[in-house]
């Protein structure tokens, strides 16, 4: 199994899971398109550990970056990265924002 590293904790990918299936399956906001390497829009920085490629991906990628929507941890390595937060958070900022929208009107 593979095993992926966040600011708040760590979980296991799961058979045929890309690092980006699994951080959603966790509840973490992480911004995409395309899902398959293309763009580039889910490029996080990787903070420790090696990932494979599942396909080559065609959008560059620095050193120290990843694109998790085509790739998973190595076997047996610790794979840290950097997510931005939790999409549970980021429902509660807009519902706090709907509410004082809704309070300013009336």
């Amino acid at each position: 199994m593979s095993r992926v590293f966040t600011w708040d904790g760590s979980f296991e990918l799961l058979n045929d899971e890309t690092m980006l299936e699994g951080l959603e399956r966790q509840g973490y906001a992480v911004e995409y398109q395309c899902r398959a390497g293309y763009c580039g829009s889910c490029r996080t920085t990787l903070l420790d550990g090696q990932v494979e490629y599942m396909s080559e991906p065609l959008a560059y990628v620095n050193p120290g970056e990843v694109l998790p929507c085509c790739c998973r941890p190595a076997p047996e390595a610790r794979v840290d990265v950097e997510v931005i937060g939790s999409s549970r958070e980021r429902q509660q900022e807009v519902s706090e924002d709907i509410d004082q929208y809704f309070e300013k009107l009336f």
